[in-house]
């Protein structure tokens, strides 16, 4: 699994020095953060719609498609911030064996 997000970061990265009329996420990179960022934002609604959707369907598959849609434009995000997805997935390994409830209770934001 992790091989998906590791060939699709080195791509990312890749795209960083692409021209912007060659690749789609050369062309958000060109746009900068908050035009990322709204795709982001956008991604996000749609995957809480199609989220209810497929609650009351029982078809899940325009969530998974919305979902993979989000994941790529946050991590187009972060490799826009050089931030790689290992330090999300320690971020993420940190936190297990954190409950929940006492891991926002830690937070010092």
């Amino acid at each position: 699994m992790n091989n998906v997000i590791g060939e699709l970061s080195a791509i990312l990265e890749e795209r960083k020095g692409a021209s912007a009329d060659s690749s789609y996420v050369a062309s958000l990179y060109s746009k900068g953060l908050n035009k990322i960022l709204e795709k982001v934002g956008e991604e996000a609604t749609e995957t809480i719609l199609a989220a209810k959707d497929a609650e009351k369907s029982g078809d899940n598959s325009e969530l998974i498609y919305e979902t993979a849609d989000l994941w790529f434009h946050t991590m187009v995000a972060l490799k826009h911030l050089d931030v790689s997805p290992e330090q999300v997935l320690e971020e993420l390994a940190r936190r297990f064996g954190l409950s929940g409830l006492e891991e926002k209770a830690n937070r010092t934001k």
